[in-house]
């Protein structure tokens, strides 16, 4: 692989606009949803959909939630329904054209260790698939994504030949293994869903391993081979990406590491041809970024922080190709308007930005915000 250069664009941030942030839901005791960890999907009428890692009516299993458009919430499913049925799902959903959902639980299913789900509105949850565990892959913390012919595409956090996870293809209900993460230099754990280019290539991040043990991004080519794009280094070339990624029209790979220690938390881009990765921007403090990026048309990154932000809360952030990084929103420190944000971010057709909050809000079960630039 061609070894990555890096170039740390020292941009001072800047100090937050007039940006105008509102909580849309504030999750309460059960049997509502509470901590979600997951960014949101949004269909055409401007519903949003998510998910909870906790809550729900069966012992804290979490839910399926929808916003409506007029801003009420209703928990469409509570997981933990049968010993079988699947719980803590800590990844957000995909929509197909007909509105069903897809998406994964971290846990639960007919073996424990975790599951794929589909849901089709108002009310039916169908488990596609349960995870075995071991050489079969489990503790799917990532999502999945959706083909145009129904295919579904996903990661385990564990399991597989080598024990270091999986990437995964489930077709009608058939699981194939893609790859077995872990072996000599490759990436291990990865924590994050997965992005497919239009030729079928697939992209990830994966939590740990490579030739540092900071973690990785991969490609598996269309044919099913797998390529380290790039070893993390630590430091200020980042540490430990827990993130998906997503790709411009000239083929970079965008994402953020989450740092090993204050200072490391990076927002990187990597090209795919030259396996060459670029630091945009390194946050200075103790901000923690497990979040996914959103590109608008003039190159502009906007995620989240899990803490730092004026209070060290958290924050809602813009970095600009040139590396310069705006606080949009920083949660505050009474706890209201939710805290320790760890998705990220969709918008609207007006640029509005929607995310979640794991913690906070009203009665500390976490929020559904919304931020207006």
């Amino acid at each position: 692989m061609v070894v990555a250069t890096l170039a740390l664009l020292l941009a001072a941030p800047q100090a937050a606009l007039a940006q105008t942030e509102t909580v849309l839901y504030s999750f309460g005791p059960t049997p509502d949803g509470a901590a979600p960890a997951a960014p949101l999907v949004m269909d055409s009428k401007g519903n949003l959909y998510g998910t909870t890692e906790g809550g729900g009516a069966n012992k804290s299993s979490g839910t399926i939630f929808e916003i409506s458009s007029s801003g009420t919430e209703s928990v469409l499913y509570s997981f933990g329904s049968s010993s079988t049925d699947g719980s803590a799902p800590r990844a957000g959903l995909v929509m197909d054209s007909s509105g069903n959902l897809y998406g994964t639980t971290s846990a639960g299913g007919a073996h424990g260790a975790g599951t794929v789900f589909e849901f089709t509105p108002p009310s039916t949850e169908t488990i596609l698939y349960s995870f075995k565990s071991e050489k079969d892959g489990g503790v799917p913390y990532g999502g999945v994504i959706l083909d145009s012919e129904g295919n579904l595409y996903g990661t385990t956090l564990k399991g597989g030949e080598n024990a270091g996870g999986t990437a995964f293809e489930l077709t009608s209900g058939v699981k194939t293994i893609l790859h077995s993460f872990g072996g000599a230099g490759d990436g291990a754990s990865p924590a994050a869903g997965l992005w497919r280019d239009s030729s079928g290539n697939l992209y990830g991040t994966t939590l740990k391993g490579g030739a540092n043990d900071f973690g990785t991004v991969f490609e598996i080519s269309s044919s099913g081979t797998e390529s380290v794009l790039h070893s993390f280094a630590g430091g200020s070339d980042g540490a430990y990406p827990s993130a998906s990624l997503i790709e411009d029209s000239d083929g970079n790979l965008y994402g953020t590491t989450t740092g090993q220690s204050a200072g490391s938390s990076t927002v990187f881009k990597v090209n795919i041809s030259s396996s060459t990765e670029t630091v945009i921007y390194g946050f200075t403090g103790t901000e923690e970024s497990y979040s996914s990026l959103y590109m608008d048309s003039s190159g502009n990154l906007y995620g989240t922080t899990k803490a730092g932000g004026g209070y060290s809360y958290g924050s809602v952030f813009e970095v600009s190709p040139s590396g310069t990084l705006t606080t949009l929103h920083s949660f505050d420190k009474n706890h209201v308007d939710g805290y320790s944000p760890e998705a990220g971010l969709i918008v609207d057709s007006s640029g509005n930005l929607y995310g979640t909050t794991f913690r906070g809000g009203k009665h500390s079960n976490g929020t559904v915000f919304k931020v207006v630039p």
